[in-house]
């Protein structure tokens, strides 16, 4: 039976990615700063490990603990939503750590044991916001680039030893924990000579007729990891497809 372990599963994306391949009659490792089977299917396929993915120490014990891996899914993130004036640079430090170090250091982790077996896959949990810059995200759409181009050489050195990589970019979530949490952000602490227009863009972020559900995102992470000829960058979600279709046509 199949191994995935997922990073982030408490809530939001990584749960909806977590049920998604316990359905699918998978053994899932769900990790998590705080374990809690909140929110995931009863099941004695799943496996619940604490991890903190920016932590050398956390990661050795969870990836010893989970065994076999047979695909994983850096989902862990967290957000900045601030103009680049009224950003802390010691918090973008803590967020590149989380968002980009912390997937590195994740997949070196599982990678001796599926090279030695010739074969994995590794799924890193980008976001839309990559295919278009908006304001008042640039620290964040950063980390995310850097995830972007971190995967695209990766796959490159790891093809010959029959293991994938890709990427998935889910576009806005208002409805996950994560979005609420970054919309209930949005505008604080942001410098009075940016307040109006931080103010107007957000105003026009919840206007938005298109976003993406978690079910959205679990089901382009399972093509990603089972679809051998699947493309290596993936939209999640009716925004990020369009946001997708968009860049593909301005560099056609």
């Amino acid at each position: 039976m199949p191994r995935i372990i997922i990073t982030g599963a408490s809530s939001g994306f990584g749960q909806a990615i977590a049920a998604r391949f316990l359905d699918e009659g998978w053994d899932v490792v769900a990790t998590m700063r705080t374990p809690s089977g909140e929110g995931l299917p009863e099941s004695d396929r799943l496996h619940i490990l604490p991890l903190d993915v920016t932590n050398a120490d956390s990661i050795a014990t969870a990836v010893a603990e989970a065994g076999q891996i047979d695909a994983l899914v850096n989902n862990a993130g967290v957000g900045m939503l601030n103009v680049l004036e009224g950003s802390e640079i010691a918090k973008a430090r803590e967020l590149f750590e989380t968002n980009v170090l912390g997937a590195m250091a994740m997949t070196q982790a599982v990678l001796p044991s599926m090279r030695a077996r010739r074969s994995g896959v590794v799924v890193n949990v980008s976001s839309s916001v990559t295919l278009k810059p908006l304001p008042a995200l640039a620290i964040y759409s950063a980390s995310k680039a850097a995830l972007n181009a971190f995967t695209a050489s990766f796959a490159l050195e790891v093809e010959q030893f029959g293991i994938r990589a890709s990427v998935v970019l889910p576009g806005s979530a208002p409805e996950t924990a994560f979005g609420r949490n970054a919309m209930a952000r949005m505008g604080m602490d942001v410098p009075e000579p940016y307040a109006e227009f931080v103010q107007s863009q957000l105003q026009a972020l919840r206007a938005s007729t298109e976003n993406t559900t978690a079910e959205d995102v679990a089901n382009v992470v399972w093509r990603a990891v089972t679809d051998a000829d699947s493309p290596m960058i993936m939209p999640a979600g009716a925004d990020a497809e369009t946001l997708f279709r968009q860049a593909r046509d301005l560099s056609a």
